[in-house]
């Protein structure tokens, strides 16, 4: 199937029992045995719930993988993964990612003894300097949180492979409608289901999607073992949100397109990260591992004052402030003080992400609407 086909139909079936086409919400904790040990493959919902199987199913499709495991949070997914590992083992991270997963290494894991480094990783070959014999993966953001800077994920997979090393992509940004990194040689998937998958700002969930049948089977344990789940009602809104993916994916890509160019003439904008620019670094990359780029753009203003960006943001109209991203509506959000104010401010500055840098999640509003309240927010400076 195309990726449209499979966004409508993949893991799902009418009901059997009344031929409803919509998966049913499973809105049960447990399920009647005929004798201890004899049921019908559900036993408890933390463990399994149809809804939540017909969604791990689904999602496994669309990222062209063999296992889907979903999680009450994309942080909880991270943290599963993380679970794979002992003290002593070292894992190396871009240094450009999402605050809260900053946070959850930095202030979480290495409590119990597990090393993270914090790598640039434009050019794969310099993150092999960092690898030693505790080394145990490679995370990676592609494109990043809030820099938009693009990792050729081949080019990491193949570093990973030779000094065998698990590589897992947050493809939180991208989608699987942009982006497929198990395709490109990595071996775990995670998404923050909150933003692009579900799509409509009403539900909050992770998942991972994988192929080794091994590594699957691990994280299925800790699934289950730590209890991080989601409840049936959210798999469902999110298998339903899934169904128009493709759709929106193209509008937020159209949309992100007309809004970046706007900004990158505007007098009052210093600088503009989108991945669709040809002077974007690794532009090159993103064209060959993507379909398209995307809806999220950042950007910073002329004298990068603080004071400029609040004002900006005070008096949008559409671009609603607020955390998150990926929904139909359009968002604005300022990390410094928002989803990356847990990283410190000198390694924020490191990697571009200064005071006055807006980080816009375009929806698929008519995009003149987008642009107008752009131009009336940026007005007000």
């Amino acid at each position: 199937m195309k990726f449209g086909t499979k966004a409508i139909h993949a893991g799902v079936a009418p009901d059997p029992s009344t031929g409803a086409i919509m998966t049913p919400i499973y809105q049960t904790s447990t399920y009647v045995q005929r004798s201890p040990g004899d049921h019908q493959g559900y036993e408890y919902s933390r463990t399994h719930n149809p809804t939540r199987t017909a969604l791990q199913d689904n999602l496994a499709a669309l990222e062209n993988g063999k296992y889907g495991i979903c999680f009450s949070s994309g942080l909880g997914a991270i943290d599963a993964v993380v679970k794979l590992f002992s003290p002593g083992d070292e894992i190396i991270s871009t240094n450009d990612l999402y605050g809260g997963t900053y946070r959850l290494f930095t202030k979480v894991f290495e409590r119990y003894g597990i090393k993270f480094h914090f790598v640039p990783m434009g050019d794969p070959e310099s993150i092999a300097d960092y690898i030693n014999e505790n080394t145990k993966m490679i995370w990676v953001e592609t494109p990043t949180n809030p820099m938009m800077n693009i990792i050729d994920i081949a080019g990491v997979a193949k570093v990973a492979k030779a000094h065998q090393l698990i590589l897992a992509v947050d493809n939180t940004f991208a989608s699987p409608y942009l982006q497929n990194p198990l395709d490109q040689g990595a071996d775990i998937v995670m998404h923050s289901v909150t933003k692009y998958l579900g799509g409509h700002s009403d539900v909050v969930m992770g998942a991972l999607v994988l192929n080794d049948d091994e590594l699957a089977s691990k994280l299925v344990f800790i699934q289950n073992a730590c209890g991080a789940t989601p409840g049936p009602q959210d798999c469902f809104l999110v298998l339903r949100g899934i169904k128009t993916l493709h759709l929106r994916m193209e509008r937020h890509s159209q949309n992100g397109k007309t809004i970046a160019a706007y900004l990158k003439n505007h007098p009052k904008v210093a600088k503009v990260y989108w991945p669709g620019f040809e002077d974007h670094p690794n532009h090159d990359i993103a064209k060959k591992q993507m379909r398209d780029f995307g809806g999220m753009i950042s950007f910073t203003l002329v004298g990068n004052k603080l004071e400029d960006a609040k004002t900006v943001m005070e008096n949008f109209k559409l671009f609603a402030l607020a955390e998150s991203l990926g929904g139909v509506e359009s968002l604005c959000g300022h990390p410094a003080s928002m989803t990356h104010a847990s990283i410190p401010k000198e390694e924020r500055e490191k990697v571009g992400l200064v005071d006055s840098l807006i980080r816009l999640s375009v929806g698929v509003e008519d995009a003149e609407d987008l642009k107008q309240d752009l131009a009336n927010a940026l007005s007000k400076i």
